[in-house]
């Protein structure tokens, strides 16, 4: 008996309809997304100077920029972008996210400064943009839609290094 079969029998028998078609796609889509072998790095708390460009949103914890309430990373009007740091494999990414004109732009850095071949790539649950980031670490993507983005740093010879993923919202 094929796995077809088996499953088609185990429905039946369980008297459960199919798994609708957008469920399916979210779950493949979803998959999609994954990083074999890849090294997800851990937040590190960044306080930010006074002046800095970094500040937190308002109503949000000044050590990690989420609402405590949803986890969310807050851009209202006239707030400023809130910066983030990861850090795993030797490897820091800074990341600050912003809505502006109702498009999440996606600022950053990696460190130690980047070698020959690194990509830094942003990706959302619909879109992925890749940029080579500049000789001190610096990358920059914009026009991305609000919502769930993940930073991946891809280094030759060497697994991805990404950060969780962050829900921005306008």
């Amino acid at each position: 008996m094929s796995e077809e079969y088996l499953l088609a029998a185990l429905r039946m028998a369980a008297g459960v309809d199919p798994v609708p078609g957008r469920v399916s796609a979210d779950a493949r889509a979803a998959f999609a997304l994954r990083l074999p072998g890849g090294v997800i790095a851990a937040p590190v708390k960044v306080s930010a100077p006074p002046g800095a460009r970094s500040a937190p949103a308002t109503g949000t914890s000044p050590e990690t920029g989420t609402s405590p309430e949803t986890g969310t990373y807050g851009t209202a009007p006239g707030d400023g972008p809130a910066m983030r740091r990861f850090t795993a494999d030797g490897l820091t990414i800074d990341v600050e996210p912003a809505v502006v004109g109702g498009r999440l732009e996606v600022a950053g850095q990696v460190s130690p400064p980047p070698g020959p071949g690194w990509e830094v790539e942003v990706r959302t649950a619909h879109i992925s943009k890749t940029r080579a980031p500049s000789e001190s670490g610096h990358f920059a993507v914009s026009g991305l839609p609000p919502g769930w983005v993940s930073v991946v740093c891809h280094r030759p010879g060497l697994p991805p290094v990404s950060t969780r993923w962050l829900h921005v919202r306008a």
